[in-house]
């Protein structure tokens, strides 16, 4: 589809032409290894050359976040704090209900059970 054949907005302006993540990989991809420039990707998939810069912009930040965010070895379990919650309630009641069995065998006496 060449630039003539696009539709244009209201304001007589390309209409915008969405990237799907997939593309933008290859894009991306292809700069990488210096198979395009920025003009050509920008050509080839009939968007702006900003939107071809943004995209190596955020790949790169992306990168970066995600390799910092990585260390070597194995990594470490999350601490499941409402589960933590969880079993510390349970055994709060769980002390509870024995106090009470402790304080009930007390009054009624254990002949009640027989």
């Amino acid at each position: 589809m060449t630039q003539p054949d696009r539709g244009k907005d209201r304001a007589g302006r390309r209409t915008k032409r969405f990237l799907t993540p997939s593309e933008k990989y290859e894009i991306w991809l292809q700069l990488v290894r210096q198979e395009v420039t920025i003009a050509e990707a920008a050509e080839q998939q009939q968007v702006d050359r900003s939107t071809i810069m943004r995209i190596r912009t955020v790949a790169k930040e992306g990168a970066l976040a995600a390799l910092a965010a990585s260390k070597p070895g194995v990594a470490a379990a999350q601490r499941d704090y409402e589960m933590e919650a969880a079993k510390a309630e349970i055994a709060r009641l769980s002390e509870a209900v024995k106090q009470m069995a402790v304080k009930l065998t007390l009054v009624e006496g254990k002949g009640g059970w027989a």
